[in-house]
């Protein structure tokens, strides 16, 4: 429930602070006062965009502020899952606006996103203003009037969580056959690229092995006459480098004794000439060993060119890469030649999806089908009192695909009178019709959802006299329901029903056109009545009228 509003430096708002009661309260005042404003203050607390403009002139911001009492309805989890500290008994919700167009949203003093605001504001306050009643145009509202009533949360989940399953499963099916036709066509040439990498007997690594081959052989002549010098050079008959370290060490040997400082240098000689030995023989091995074979280089060669000849074709740069496009060839033919069986396993699913589907759906409509029947009842009794004895209003369900929200279409049929066939009511009722039905509508459903506020926004238009009356009776019954109602009205008839009466006026002053609002005594209350009734000229008559539509 709203307790407290306080608006600063918004549009012709200087500032403004004012309490709120429970039950049903009305607000008045002449058209141009302000009424919108104060409106469009609300929303901006619900989560509706903010336009720079409407920070006053010659203000840098505006703030807008309101706490709430939610101590009877609760929404703790939602302060749980959003991590805002948690105040049943006073909740403040707070937007401020600067002029350059920054705007920030808190929620008792933290930080939020709009959206976070906006889901806070959809369970907090529902106002509905005249262009609201369009909504009785579109079906998907139809729907869900029908399924607040039928209580049908439960089971609605339960059905689009089975329907999304089902269109999962559609994509995969439909994604299948596209992959099956593709590959269909071209399977041939799938099967000829498999098998020309498949005859090519590709193994992973060979083509370095292949190349430092080629390598060795196209050099062989320089690399034989390397060898051959290197092995002169350490044993040869010209220059015998073993020869002469061995001869060294053994001088050195000879006078270790006599010498001992050379002992460690004769050893060093021996470590020497072994080692060298050991290349020389390595040397000699390898020059034995080095061949040039043409028809061998030749071989290997023309391996060489059919594997840079496939990697050319098939866009990659060595063999792993030839072997991976090899691996899903294979794959896709696999998938190719049992494709009819998955195809067919796939839409086996699907079908025993599409039944659950429809199970749940039928499901939902037997719950749509009770709630319709009820809300006939409950709108025929709502609209009889005001002004409708003949009304007709029906509601037809019929069937269609299944889709998100189910397979049912529905339709509020209407008809005044007896003699008006029943037709959809956003084609037939006039605007205080619509106005009286939404009301209806508005009554029915407020008793199910459980919504703290409900603000009407001049929902009486094209009404009046004792049809006024009721519909204020009506909001009165409303707000008796541990529900707080408010109606921004121009009917005395309404405004004598509010327990609270607020006036919203104009004044102007050197600095301009400012908008107030007041809370009205009782005597205040009389004179703005009174003034309702005959206009600007109060007569006695007028007070007198206005004291019997509030039993004073």
């Amino acid at each position: 429930m709203l307790k407290q509003l306080y608006i600063k430096n918004f549009t012709l708002i200087d500032e403004l602070d004012m309490a709120f009661h429970g039950g049903f309260s009305v607000i008045t005042g002449e058209t141009g006062a302000g009424k919108s404003i104060i409106l469009g203050a609300i929303g901006l607390l619900l989560g509706q965009r903010a336009d720079s403009k409407s920070v006053k002139m010659g203000c840098e911001k505006c703030v807008i502020e309101a706490h709430f009492d939610m101590s009877r309805y609760g929404m703790e989890s939602f302060f749980e899952e959003n991590e805002i500290e948690y105040d049943a008994a006073d909740t403040i919700i707070r937007r401020e606006l600067t002029a350059a167009g920054k705007s920030r949203a808190f929620i008792n003093d933290s930080p939020v996103a709009l959206s976070v605001l906006k889901d806070l504001g959809e369970q907090l306050v529902d106002v509905h203003s005249q262009h609201q009643n369009l909504l009785l145009n579109k079906q998907d509202f139809q729907l869900e009037v029908v399924d607040i009533i039928a209580d049908d949360a439960r089971q609605l989940a339960d059905y689009q969580q089975s329907y999304i399953h089902y269109q999962t499963l559609q994509k995969e099916v439909e994604h299948l056959r596209e992959e099956i036709s593709r590959g269909q066509q071209n399977v041939e040439f799938l099967q000829f690229q498999f098998d020309e990498l498949s005859n090519a007997q590709l193994v992973d690594g060979e083509q370095e092995e292949l190349e430092q081959r080629s390598e060795t052989m196209t050099h062989a002549e320089d690399i034989k006459q390397a060898l051959y010098e290197a092995g002169t050079a350490l044993s040869g008959e010209e220059s015998d480098i073993l020869s002469s370290l061995k001869k060294a060490a053994s001088s050195l040997h000879a006078i270790e004794q006599v010498f001992p400082d050379v002992a460690e240098l004769a050893g060093r000689l021996d470590s020497s000439y072994i080692e060298l030995k050991d290349v020389d023989g390595d040397v000699n091995s390898l020059l034995e060993n080095v061949d040039f074979d043409p028809a061998e280089l030749e071989s290997v060669n023309n391996r060489l060119d059919r594997i840079y000849s496939l990697q050319k074709k098939y866009r990659v740069d060595s063999v792993a890469g030839l072997l991976t496009i090899q691996s899903d060839l294979q794959r896709q033919l696999a998938t190719i030649e049992n494709s009819d069986e998955a195809l067919a396993d796939l839409e086996r699913q699907l079908t025993k999806t599409l039944e659950e589907v429809k199970a749940k759906a039928d499901v939902l409509t037997k719950k749509r089908q009770k709630a319709a029947a009820l809300i006939e009842q409950q709108m025929r009794d709502r609209l009889v009192p005001l002004g409708m004895p003949h009304v007709r209003f029906q509601i037809v369900i019929e069937q269609e695909a299944p889709a998100r929200n189910g397979q049912d279409k529905v339709s509020f049929l209407f008809s005044a009178n007896t003699s008006t066939p029943l037709q959809p009511v956003s084609q037939v009722a006039s605007g205080g019709e619509i106005a009286r039905v939404m009301l209806s509508l508005k009554a029915m459903i407020s008793g199910a959802v459980k919504l703290p506020t409900i603000i009407f926004d001049e929902i009486d238009t094209g009404v009046s006299g004792k049809i006024a009356e009721q519909m204020a009776r009506m909001m009165a019954e409303m707000g008796r329901a541990e529900r707080q109602v408010i109606s921004i009205t121009h009917l005395p008839q309404i405004a004598a029903l509010g327990t609270t009466h607020y006036k919203v006026y104009k004044e102007e002053t050197a600095q301009g056109t400012t908008s107030h609002m007041q809370m009205l005594t009782q005597d205040e209350r009389v004179r703005e009545i009174a003034q309702m009734l005959s206009g600007s000229d109060v007569s006695e008559a007028a007070i007198q009228n206005a004291k019997e539509l509030l039993k004073l």
